[in-house]
């Protein structure tokens, strides 16, 4: 019999699905909002509803020329988290006391979201080139860790 996945483990797992979604050309990301082993919401990076996906226009970043971790403000898209918390208001979920999986660490932008969302923990994949972002997170008390992919008893 296959040993079952712990909690953490499956849940990051379902954020690489959920990345799958995404449209944008450089980085795909997935996110959950949990609570009491539930996913409450899921979001994928990519642009808003009914605008033309950056396959179709380009990336907007690229033609710029903005480096990775810089200027949040300078793209078509949301990020996953924001997808996220936007898909659990627009439910009426309440994600005060969640988690977010995510398979990238939180920009400053979605920090400060994830904040005032009263999310309490965020478990992450990949890092991201945002050092605010990790002290703010730290500053509010929000626990966030890297999931390095081993089970954890």
């Amino acid at each position: 019999m296959q040993e079952r996945p712990s909690w953490d483990e499956y849940f990051m797992q379902i954020t690489q699905l959920v990345s799958s979604r995404s449209t944008c050309l450089r980085r795909q990301v997935g996110a959950l909002l949990v609570k009491d082993k539930n996913i409450l919401a899921t979001g994928y990076n990519g642009v808003p509803r009914g605008i033309t996906h950056c396959e179709v226009t380009g990336c907007l970043r690229e033609q710029l020329k903005v480096p990775s971790g810089e200027r949040h403000e300078l793209c078509r898209g949301l990020h996953a988290e924001q997808n996220a918390i936007i898909q659990a208001a627009s439910h009426g979920v309440n994600i005060f006391g969640s988690t977010l999986y995510c398979t990238d660490s939180p920009c400053i932008i979605c920090s400060k979201m994830l904040i005032n969302a009263g999310v309490k923990e965020i478990i992450y994949g990949r890092g991201y080139p945002d050092e605010l972002s990790l002290e703010m997170l730290s500053e509010a008390g929000i626990i966030y860790q890297h999931f390095n992919g081993e089970t954890q008893p």
